[in-house]
């Protein structure tokens, strides 16, 4: 397939680039700074907010990694809404890495960054990330997959190999952990990809 990856620099861009790769397939980093990107692999260099539908249209999969910065948390929302603009009516398949904030802790009702004890530092990244994915679900014309990690998304946790794929509910293994490494939200990820069983859904990832 031929893969675009927003961000590929970035921590989980970076290590889904390099599942894609892995498995063979024709990848095209999507980057501000291509000196940031450490494997050998086909570059367009351009911010995300300048994107167009030339940009794009020839890629399978688009894989959008973005993360806005501290402050300009809106950039979730307004990254999406530039994204679904471009990509609409075209035949590109967007996957966006999400977050734990947007799943449901209960029947569709609170979301987890809407509970007591979730960290105040954490709402605002949350809130938009989560508007984000209304969008997404709103919109026609464009097929999409949004991947949620587990709450305690683990940059530097181990590859072992395994995870259990989920809907738009918070999952917790036997122990009650809800836990996942970057390193096999990548592998997820590209199963995915392949697989394109999940259209127009949000997903979830757990050990």
């Amino acid at each position: 397939m031929k893969i675009g990856i927003i961000a590929a620099s970035g921590k989980a861009g970076a290590l889904i680039t390099k599942e894609a790769v892995q498995r063979g397939h024709e990848v095209t980093a999507i980057v501000r700074h291509p000196d940031r990107v450490k494997m050998d692999v086909s570059i367009l260099q351009k911010d995300l907010f300048d994107l167009t539908t030339t940009d794009l249209e020839n890629f399978d999969v688009v894989v959008d990694a973005f993360r806005a910065a501290e402050g300009k948390e809106e950039q979730f929302l307004t990254s999406i809404e530039h994204l679904v603009k471009i990509l609409t009516g075209t035949s590109v398949k967007l996957f966006v890495v999400g977050g734990a904030g947007s799943l449901y802790v209960d029947d569709h009702i609170t979301h987890l960054y809407e509970t007591p004890t979730f960290p105040e530092v954490f709402k605002p990244t949350s809130i938009m990330m989560g508007r984000g994915l209304e969008v997404l679900e709103n919109q026609n014309g464009l097929n999409w997959t949004y991947i949620s990690p587990a709450a305690d998304f683990k940059a530097d946790g181990p590859k072992k190999g395994h995870y259990v794929l989920g809907n738009e509910m918070l999952m917790s293994d036997a122990n009650g952990k809800s836990e996942i490494s970057y390193a096999d939200y990548a592998i997820a990820m590209l199963d995915e990809i392949e697989t394109g069983e999940h259209n127009c859904e949000h997903l979830s990832i757990v050990w």
